[in-house]
């Protein structure tokens, strides 16, 4: 059986629909001796007559219908897996895991991406972890997650990052914060500095709390944290229940909440970075290769 290739197939298929190996020769494009030495061969690999033939006629033994069947199987499965393989080399098929900061889903430029990619390679399953920064460091050394989209922080020598876009950071408070009677452009991080801070916990480790606590602290503030908690959503959730203040990216003025304002300060004070990482040493997919070239491009 281990001597049995694909051209004794294709052969004994031929023999098998034209009934006829002098037909079957000819549409193969070889000469007819060699067709039916190789067909005895075959028959001899498989331990069974697989054609009743005379000078005047051929036919398919029982067993050499059921192996019709099988054979086409074979060889129709041997084609399915060159296209599939094709595919993915092409980027048209395969896997995509890709992990997400609670954040970069707000991001039109995230979201356009990840429609347009939709669009332009259906058949890649794209499979997205929402993780902090910091949670998806070890994913991406691991090979678990092919991409990151997560906010500027210090990464290990062996993932290489690449800046989507920098966005301003915006105040958080609530609708009756005195605030909100500042004029445009004036409000300043010294502004908060005495205000009720409802932020992320250090124990999540999200990148945002070393990046924004970074930026208040060469102010020379340190906020006075009342409330700590897990997830951007809980902030402006407490923010509107008037536990205090807070600061956050500029991509969550797309989440409206009522009795939240959304404060943007002056053009002195901070921003914050979104990345895409991936592993510098690990070979890329094709559809890999296509997501960063659609992000990058994305204006």
């Amino acid at each position: 059986m281990s001597h049995i290739e694909l051209r004794h197939l294709r052969y004994f298929i031929a023999v098998a629909e034209e009934l006829h190996f002098g037909r079957a020769a000819e549409r193969l494009h070889i000469s007819q001796p060699p067709l039916s030495q190789q067909i005895q061969a075959l028959e001899t690999h498989v331990g069974a007559t697989l054609f009743y033939r005379n000078n005047r006629s051929v036919r398919l033994t029982q067993a050499g219908q059921a192996f019709l069947q099988e054979a086409r199987q074979i060889l129709l499965r041997v084609d399915e897996a060159a296209a599939q393989a094709a595919r993915i080399h092409r980027g048209e098929s395969g896997n995509l895991t890709l992990g997400l900061t609670s954040s970069a889903p707000f991001m039109r430029r995230v979201s356009r991406t990840l429609h347009h990619f939709r669009l332009t390679y259906p058949g890649v399953n794209i499979r997205i972890e929402q993780l902090n920064s910091k949670q998806q460091i070890e994913p991406l050394l691991e090979g678990k997650l092919d991409l990151g989209i997560m906010r500027n922080g210090e990464l290990p020598e062996e993932l290489a990052h690449h800046l989507i876009l920098s966005e301003p950071l915006i105040a958080v408070v609530h609708k009756d914060n005195p605030l909100n009677a500042l004029p445009d452009g004036e409000l300043t991080f010294q502004h908060l500095a005495d205000q009720p801070f409802v932020f992320f916990s250090k124990d999540v480790g999200t990148s945002l709390y070393d990046d924004i606590l970074g930026q208040l602290k060469t102010q020379g503030i340190t906020p006075f944290i009342t409330q700590e908690v897990g997830e951007p959503l809980t902030i402006i959730g407490l923010v509107a229940a008037g536990l205090g203040v807070s600061i956050l990216p500029a991509s969550y003025l797309r989440i409206q909440v009522d009795g939240v304002r959304y404060l943007r300060f002056g053009k002195a004070e901070g921003t914050t970075q979104l990345w895409l990482v991936n592993h510098a040493r690990r070979p890329m997919t094709a559809a890999t290769r296509a997501f960063i070239d659609l992000l990058l491009r994305e204006n």
